[in-house]
């Protein structure tokens, strides 16, 4: 008998190993590394990874497998090593690992049942028992929880009359429809027709149709297309001149819509400059980093498109990354456009069905082409030519929880075993990707103009205290003002940027400065206007508005800040013939609604798109001529050593929507820190001398790219419980690392309490340290116990790309 090598789907310290099983006989063929199986595991089955197959195992008794779940493996031997190499790098389980590379509807769900296993033991139990197992010898565990009934339960179980199981059920429905094909050959078809009586007039239609197109058409399509009742087919199928079979579908998100070939665009001199090395590395299936440098509508995605073409040419596949927020129908559309059916696409905004199809369209090699956000860099293709993430300096492309990967490394270290080319491109690369190009780890391609020469938009920075001391209290600076009117005047349209969702940012007493928080979370509540209600953005808390001051009972209540919904309301009051579509949150939550609202438009349905930082990017339209930012510096004052950088970034990229075309762009960005370094240089697209200066500020602070990180977080109901273990944890840390590590905490968290929860947190800056994952995981050994059983929560992050 075979053996085989299993990560159960348990996450924990104890079972973060493989365990052998033997595989029955009438498996042994099927079973190959990479499926999922069922297996029993203690009391219960679980789902596991089979890691390998071997011919011996060092412990003397072994179970057997159950059941496989898959077919083929859902998991190819390089996303198995690439299971090993993320656990390494993010601290995570291997178990993590694995489901973090599995569309959702693969992860298994357990449904717990109590079962009588031992009816004569059973004939004991209590009336009450007895009454409620009546006639049926399973019940769910739901059921038995609330029959009040538990603790006898129990004691049958440990009587062993009755047993609790754990049954492995898949989330995945596959998606049929009903096909009608014909029964024989088209000259058997004729001859049966002949068969049919002269008044079939119907039937003898439906046999001509399939004689014309003999191949199976879906049952609704062939009533509608020869306007007939489903029991015409029925007739025919009973005679044996047509068969029906359900067949397996996919569910398309863009099934409906029709995208048009594009051809690809002549290069200009600079594009042909920065695509030459990388056909280079592709024609020599070398693996290598470059960092695609150009400004906003340089073309770099004509460059992408192009260097994938050729990389399909020699046969082989291609993912690529986009920000979420950007994954717009219009770069869709430009990869459909291009590569047809060759692409699948996985975002967010498909439902569970939907993603797990455009998976198994890859799974099954139908596409060569993914794009995709963050998770689509899993993509289980076996033969890699090209890796692209674009906006590589965007934060989303970092996952927050466990396994705390980052899509940018993942794609490096798929590059090295593929022996294929990584392409990072950005306006506004991330500090520690410009530094890899300027010490040539990267190698550097730069475009520096705009497609057919167009001129970068010319940008205005208004200082809002100056508007203020000149009695100007509207949110819309004067020159803003001025250039909303001159736009709507000339029929072009603007894009107005808010950093922040909601209506006002929070509520507070004009008499005794009492602001409303959240009562579980240190943070203050956000005013919602549409629902009439506030809201904690971090643990979902919600409240109705009060209309008395609580601490004071003072009426003086007010709102402060500036949210999406109120801008809304003030352009309809100082612009009411502007046509405003307005993108947040909480008009893009429901599906599609984001695609809708951009071809709104893309049509010319509105003047103003106002939105928040999902309005930022990918965006292309050619009657974009004026872009406001209404308040540049929110982000500047987060406690994060990033808040520079963030601001720069989004400025620069929304600066970027405007004179894309023909029509010149311009740009008007308020904000109350007008000498902001990253305010200045982001209205001069000045990426370099933006890089010069918070090298600069960085070396000062010892953050990256000249000292690497790592975030230690605790959480605890307790108070004293977690400052306790933060200082331990602390201590060790000290007693562990050499001198040259700066280690700094325990200190509260910059949000102190989330949902409850106290957090504190411990920050590594360091160099050079070949002891640290050991002695980070010695930390998340050592507090397992408690971590497992008494609500404490420790998080480390490698390369932690938020602070809060």
């Amino acid at each position: 008998m075979k053996i085989v090598s299993i990560i159960v789907d348990v996450p924990a310290k104890q079972t973060d190993r493989a365990f052998d099983y033997f595989i029955p006989d009438e498996y042994e063929e099927i079973i190959k590394p990479g499926m999922r199986v069922i297996v029993p595991f203690g009391p219960r089955k679980v789902q596991g990874f089979v890691v390998a197959i071997q011919e011996e195992s060092d412990f003397p008794q072994l179970k057997e497998i159950i059941e496989p779940m898959d077919i083929e493996p859902a998991l190819t031997n390089e996303l198995l090593l690439l299971g090993d190499w993320l656990t390494d790098n993010t601290l995570c389980y291997k178990i993590s690992a694995f489901q973090a590379m599995l569309p959702a509807a693969l992860k298994a769900k357990y449904q717990k049942k109590v079962q009588v296993v031992d009816g004569s033991l059973f004939q004991k139990a209590s009336e009450k028992i007895q009454a409620l197992f009546q006639g049926v010898s399973t019940l769910n565990w739901e059921e038995v929880k609330n029959s009040g009934l538990l603790s006898a339960v129990q004691k049958e179980v440990a009587t062993g009359s009755m047993e609790v199981i754990y049954e492995v059920k898949g989330k995945i429905n596959k998606k049929k429809k009903k096909y009608v094909f014909p029964n024989g050959t088209t000259s058997e078809l004729q001859m049966k027709k002949n068969q049919l009586s002269t008044r079939a007039i119907k039937q003898k239609e439906v046999v001509d149709y399939f004689i014309e197109y003999p191949h199976p058409v879906e049952h609704r399509f062939i009533l509608s297309e020869l306007g007939i009742s489903s029991a015409i087919i029925k007739g025919l199928v009973e005679k044996g001149i047509l068969q029906e079979k359900e067949m397996e579908v996919y569910r398309d998100p863009y099934q409906d819509r029709i995208f048009e070939k594009t051809e690809p665009l002549t290069l200009t001199k600079e594009q042909d400059e920065a695509i030459t090395p990388i056909l280079g590395a592709i024609e020599k299936e070398m693996h290598q980093v470059f960092l695609l440098f150009g400004v906003t509508g340089s073309g770099k995605t004509e460059i992408y498109l192009q260097s994938i073409q050729e990389v399909l040419n020699k046969g082989k596949e291609a993912i690529v990354l986009v920000p979420e927020i950007s994954l717009t129908p219009q770069m869709v559309k430009r990869f459909k456009g291009r590569f047809g059916n060759e692409v699948a696409v996985l975002h967010s905004g498909l439902s569970v069905g939907e993603k797990y199809d455009e998976w198994r369209k890859i799974h099954r090699k139908e596409v060569r082409v993914v794009v995709g956000a963050r998770s689509a860099i899993f993509a289980p293709f076996e033969n890699l030519g090209i890796i692209i993430i674009d906006e590589e300096h965007e934060s989303s492309y970092k996952q927050e929880e466990n396994p705390r990967y980052h899509a940018r490394d993942v794609a490096i270290e798929r590059g090295i075993y593929h022996h294929c080319p990584v392409i990072l491109g950005s306006a506004t690369p991330s500090l520690e990707t410009f530094a890899r190009a300027q010490k040539k780890v990267y190698q550097l391609l730069t475009l520096p103009k705009r497609m057919n020469n167009q001129a970068l938009p010319t940008v205005n920075i208004v200082d809002m205290r100056e508007e203020l001391r000149d009695g100007n209290r509207s949110m819309f600076s004067k020159i803003l003002f001025e250039k909303l009117q001159d736009r709507l005047e000339k029929q072009q349209q603007t894009v107005l940027l808010l950093n922040k969702r909601g209506h006002s940012s929070f509520v507070m007493c004009r008499d005794c400065g009492y602001v409303l928080n959240c009562p579980h979370c240190d943070i203050s509540l956000t005013y919602h206007r549409f629902q009439s209600q506030m809201k904690c953005h971090y643990c979902g808390y919600e409240t109705f508005v009060p209309t008395r001051c609580p601490e004071c009972n003072s009426e003086h209540i007010r709102y402060f800040g500036t949210g999406t919904q109120k801008v809304e309301e003030e352009l309809g009051k100082v612009l009411p013939e502007a046509r405003v579509i307005r993108m947040d949150v909480d008009t893009t939550s429901r599906k599609g609604a984001h695609e809708r609202l951009l071809t709104d438009f893309a049509e010319g349905k509105a003047d103003i798109l106002l939105g928040t930082q999902m309005i930022a990017k990918g965006l292309d339209f050619p009657n974009i001529t004026l872009v406001g930012v209404l308040t540049a510096d929110t982000m500047l004052h987060l406690p994060d050593f990033r808040s520079s950088e963030k601001t720069f970034q989004l400025l620069t990229q929304v600066s970027g929507r405007a004179g894309r075309h023909k029509l010149k762009g311009e740009v008007v960005i308020q904000t109350y820190s007008p000498e902001h370094y990253s305010v200045v240089l982001s209205g001069k697209q000045d990426f370099e001398q933006f890089y010069q200066h918070e090298m600069i500020e960085r070396k000062l602070r010892a953050y990256p790219p000249f000292y690497f990180l790592s975030l230690i977080t605790v959480q605890h109901e307790n108070l004293m419980k977690v400052v306790s273990v933060t200082e331990n944890i602390t201590k060790y840390v000290e007693s562990k690392l050499s001198n040259e590590a700066i280690i700094l905490g325990p200190v509260a968290s910059p949000i102190p309490r989330i949902n409850d929860r106290y957090r504190y947190q411990c920050l590594i800056k360091y160099k050079r340290e070949p002891k640290l994952g050991i002695c980070l995981k010695a930390i998340l050994d050592q507090y397992q116990q408690e971590i497992s059983s008494n609500g404490l929560q420790i998080s480390i992050d490698l390369n932690p790309n938020i602070m809060m």
